[in-house]
């Protein structure tokens, strides 16, 4: 085959599996499409099942739509606050915006072009106006990516809208809110959606923090330079000094130029850590911040937010102190072989992410006290913990044996949430661990009030049973276990004497 035919070849080759992404890509769209649906379906019949409770409370009225999302988000694990959020996105998809839905489960635009035309014309409230602004922004949609595609879409949704700036933003400060994401390798990302204007001054802030604390380390460095090379200087002076001085000395008394016991002690030899120690001292009194701006502008957020007082503090007189007394509080799990620093392994901060060795130690330097979890040696369950006061006991074994709350999917750590009884107190269950777990507030008042029923059994497994009969079941967080690195073989023979570190 020659190489033109070659190339057509390839060519052809190209142009078939492009055929069948698009294809697939069809298919896909459109099984996203029918999932969507679903969720909206789902959503309308938790609608209907509020309906009907016209003269239950808030909280009852909350019930139906929780439940369902509690349901799907189980089956699909997957949070339950997210599965509730897709819930009402598809709704609104399918019900406020039939003709993007339509050409979605065509295939003709992407999951993705869908979320931008949603969101942009969410706050179209006037039909006629989302109307006009879905089929334009439509049209564009499918000739270009979904990146290009927001722009031109909240352009075009900023046109038709009747609402005002003013009064969109101050609907839109109503959603002002923080949130934490957690990453690898011992970080996490702290988020903050909040009025432009603020949020920019924050930034501007700590960037110009970040400036003054970058020319005080450059200041530095110069001071530092400066007295480096009149150190040097003055060295120098002295040195030329003693040297003439020698000269004449050795041509008054007829001496060849040597110096005592063959140079030692002779000025001209110098002091071995004269250079090397200046260097030295000058690394010692100036600490130069190597620290990139991104690195220092993190530094200064978190010091601030951990360390200061807001200007604005109405709960003096309920907390001593206000909210300047707060403090930061977490849970860390630290396993004894990295605190001893036999092992390499990390920590874990509230079941949620990793702690790396280092911080760990120093959390535990400055710690009033430990909570000494044992665990099965083979499958990592919690057996006990080392103290002995009754109710207290009973919360430190269940934070550790649970982690997080208990119900399928959620994250909240142990130490946020209720300590429910899995047989009603009032119905005669006990207040031991084999009856008692962690629930957040939000699955408390869920498995109350929705119908929701629990099993507890040994080991800490919970057999849950939704409303529509499907069971589903959650295990306490596994536990990784770390071994202490044996001690080097220093040519001992006989009987192996290696021990533990404790």
């Amino acid at each position: 085959m020659g190489d033109q035919e070659q190339r057509e070849a390839d060519a052809l080759r190209t142009r078939e599996l492009v055929a069948e992404a698009r294809r697939l890509r069809q298919v896909i769209a459109a099984a996203e499409a029918d999932l969507a649906r679903t969720h909206a379906d789902a959503f309308a019949l938790a609608e209907e099942q509020t309906g009907r409770l016209r003269e239950a409370s808030t909280r009852e009225r909350e019930m139906p739509l929780r439940s369902m999302a509690a349901e799907f988000a189980v089956d699909a694990r997957t949070s339950d606050r997210t599965m509730q959020t897709h819930l009402f996105e598809a709704h609104r998809t399918v019900t406020q915006f039939p003709t993007t839905w339509a050409a979605w489960h065509e295939g003709r635009v992407s999951r993705a072009h869908v979320r931008v035309i949603v969101e942009a014309g969410a706050d179209l409230d006037d039909e006629h106006a989302r109307v006009a602004f879905e089929q334009d922004v439509l049209d564009y949609a499918e000739t270009t990516s979904p990146n290009r595609l927001r722009s031109y879409a909240e352009q075009v949704a900023e046109s038709v809208n009747p609402r005002s700036m003013q009064e969109r933003h101050d609907a839109a400060a109503l959603d002002r809110r923080v949130w934490v994401e957690d990453l690898r390798d011992g970080m996490s990302m702290l988020g903050a959606i909040g009025p432009s204007v603020e949020i920019h001054g924050v930034y501007d802030r700590i960037t110009r923090q970040g400036k003054a604390i970058k020319a005080a380390d450059r200041v530095a460095r110069r001071e530092a330079a400066e007295r480096e090379i009149e150190r040097e200087a003055a060295t120098r002076g002295e040195r030329e000094a003693v040297e003439r001085h020698s000269v004449r000395w050795g041509a008054s008394f007829g001496l060849s130029g040597h110096g005592p016991a063959d140079g030692v002690g002779d000025p001209r030899a110098g002091d071995t850590g004269d250079t090397g120690g200046c260097g030295s001292v000058v690394a010692g009194e100036v600490w130069f911040d190597d620290r990139t701006m991104d690195q220092i502008r993190t530094d200064l957020l978190l010091d601030m937010m951990l360390t200061s007082t807001p200007s604005v503090d109405g709960v003096g007189g309920v907390v001593e102190g206000g909210l300047g007394a707060i403090r930061a509080h977490v849970q860390v799990t630290v396993p004894a072989t990295t605190l001893a620093g036999t092992t390499a392994g990390g920590a874990e901060l509230d079941g949620k992410c990793a702690v790396d060795p280092e911080t760990a130690r120093i959390l535990a330097g400055k710690a009033p006290g430990f909570d000494r979890v044992f665990l099965d040696p083979i499958g990592g369950a919690v057996l006990a913990v080392d103290r002995r006061h009754a109710t207290a006991a009973q919360k430190r074994y269940l934070m550790a044996r649970d982690v997080r709350c208990r119900f399928p999917g959620c994250r909240r750590p142990a130490r946020e949430c209720d300590w429910d009884h899995r047989e009603d107190y009032a119905l005669g269950g006990r207040t031991d661990v084999e009856n008692l777990g962690a629930f957040c507030k939000r699955h408390h008042t869920l498995k109350h009030a929705a119908g929701w029923t629990v099993v507890q059994h040994s080991g800490g497994r919970l057999q849950f049973t939704a409303p529509s009969g499907l069971e589903y079941t959650d295990d306490p967080p596994p536990r990784v276990t770390f071994i202490p690195d044996p001690p080097p073989d220093r040519g001992r023979t006989g009987v192996d004497d290696v021990r533990a570190p404790f």
